[in-house]
């Protein structure tokens, strides 16, 4: 009998040692993820993070853009928000984004690791490598674009060949309806591609269709929750099922396509005559075989030519499918600009980069089209390197900066009317153009965007060739629609449009 009682009461003391041992668990647990919602001595503030799930859960991220921009009211222009486990701080207004991308850009030159491109994409290229790495490729871009003829007149004359297939496939529609998405893209992505790959494509070609819906794809995806939960939890992520593991596959596809390409270059390679930059970037391999760290090595080829090619395509035929829209709602601003281009160019000859000193309402058209676009609305993410003082606050090193193109493009105290498409934005009293500071669509400091002269030169070509050629309405009936379509970009939602030839 006192042998059972022994036994009750070792039971009755193991019970309460467990569930003392769970309850300290718990608040073990809970006062750990309080610590770590807290924000470090003088970092921005911010609205309350929860456990674990931080700001995730309470940002609309169909609306996300604005809704960073809106948070502005309550913190400031910097402010702090936490994405899973990880604290960001946002950069809004041109004061503050002045600051981080060039007066500290050396601090905020580097891109965050992000799980999802590093489980997706290999650690190459040039939009996500830091460092040295980074350096060199964007180095070698750049130069190699220009040498191909990026801001000369040869380029000039490949985008004026390009417009002569577009029109036609443009006027083939005879003024009825028709969707101008995917015609605009491949346009526009024949010039990147006949500067990457040393070709164009047909616009019927299976394979350069499959480019572009890949590519559209992908960007739908990455910009969605699906890639901010993955971000954040990537051991859960992983095992559960959703569109994050289609990036995968999509991506995959497209990388499979761009060493198509490379390998086909190989075959009839000629170091001394380079067409290309693929070219270029084969005879770079062998010239700094012996520099690892540079990076030059076929894999990096491969996911190079991929970055161009993604970026090279997307944002500039955005722009002008946001021209079309625009163009056919504000048809007084579209009569202006034709009559423009009449008075200075005429109809016996195409456009030149030279007319753009003389075609001063185009160009602010041009611009105001890209400020309320704004189509990559919160830039690319830095990394803090070191710490740094942003905006009076201190912001340790690895806290992810997000700079919003949005609060500045449309801030109160730098346009006058920040709401409303208005060309006089970038005219003075006299007519002329005037360059704005708070006008940064390709971002600034070290990470500008390393296409933006050539997107300079196709949208001005594009656009002034189209409007020296057509006119863009609605169907009858039909109102446009400005609500953009969300991604890693902004872009109009699917639409048909009329185009007569003048």
């Amino acid at each position: 009998m006192d042998q059972l009682s022994g036994v009750s009461v070792s039971s009755a003391w193991l019970w309460l040692d467990s569930r003392g041992l769970i309850v300290f668990t718990l608040v073990f647990l809970v006062t750990a993820e309080y610590l770590r919602n807290r924000r470090p001595s003088n970092f921005p503030p911010g609205p309350t993070a929860f456990p674990l799930v931080g700001n995730m859960f309470s940002l609309d991220f169909n609306n996300a853009y604005r809704e960073l921009t809106k948070l502005t009211e309550t913190y400031g222009n910097v402010y702090s928000l936490k994405m899973g486990r990880s604290w960001t701080v946002v950069l809004n207004g041109l004061n503050a984004l002045q600051e981080g991308l060039l007066t500290k850009g050396d601090i905020l030159a580097d891109r965050p690791i992000f799980p999802i491109h590093v489980d997706v994409l290999p650690e190459l290229g040039i939009i996500f490598t830091n460092g040295h790495m980074w350096k060199q490729q964007r180095r070698f871009a750049l130069f190699t674009l220009k040498y191909f003829g990026v801001g000369k007149k040869s380029l000039e004359f490949s985008i004026l060949d390009e417009f002569i297939y577009l029109s036609k496939e443009i006027a083939n529609h005879k003024g009825k309806p028709f969707n101008p998405h995917f015609i605009i893209n491949k346009a526009v992505s024949n010039i990147i591609c006949s500067l990457i790959f040393g070709h164009r494509y047909e616009y019927s070609d299976e394979k350069f269709l499959k480019m572009m819906n890949l590519i559209d794809r992908g960007t739908q995806i990455e910009g969605s929750i699906w890639s901010q939960l993955y971000n954040a939890f990537p051991v859960l992520m992983r095992r559960l099922p959703g569109p994050h593991h289609t990036l995968q596959k999509t991506y995959g596809e497209i990388i499979e396509l761009m060493k198509t390409e490379v390998d086909q270059h190989k075959e009839d390679w000629d170091p001394s005559e380079p067409r290309d930059y693929i070219d270029c970037y084969l005879s770079e391999i062998q010239r700094k075989d012996d520099e690892v760290d540079a990076g030059f090595h076929e894999d990096n080829l491969v996911m190079c030519s991929f970055d161009l090619f993604g970026a090279g395509t997307e944002t500039t035929s955005t722009t002008l499918r946001w021209a079309f829209l625009y163009m056919a709602k504000y048809t007084e601003i579209q009569e202006k600009v034709q009559a423009e281009i009449d008075r200075v160019i005429g109809q016996s000859r195409q456009p030149s980069m030279e007319d753009r000193a003389n075609l001063p309402y185009t160009v602010a058209v041009i611009h105001e089209i890209q400020r309320m676009g704004n189509i990559v609305p919160l830039s690319l993410p830095h990394i803090v390197s070191r710490d740094v003082q942003l905006g009076g606050y201190t912001i340790p090193k690895g806290v992810i900066i997000i700079p919003n193109l949005t609060s500045v493009l449309f801030e109160k105290d730098q346009w006058e009317t920040p709401y409303s498409f208005n060309p006089g934005h970038f005219l003075n009293e006299e007519g002329k153009f005037v360059k704005r500071a708070a006008f940064i669509p390709f971002s600034a400091g070290k990470r500008i965007c390393l296409g933006e002269k050539l997107a300079r030169m196709e949208l001005f070509l594009f656009f002034t060739s189209l409007m020296q050629r057509f006119t863009f309405s609605m169907p009858p009936g039909v109102e446009p629609q400005l609500e953009p379509r969300i991604s890693v970009i902004l872009s109009p939602r699917e639409y048909e449009i009329c185009v007569q030839v003048l």
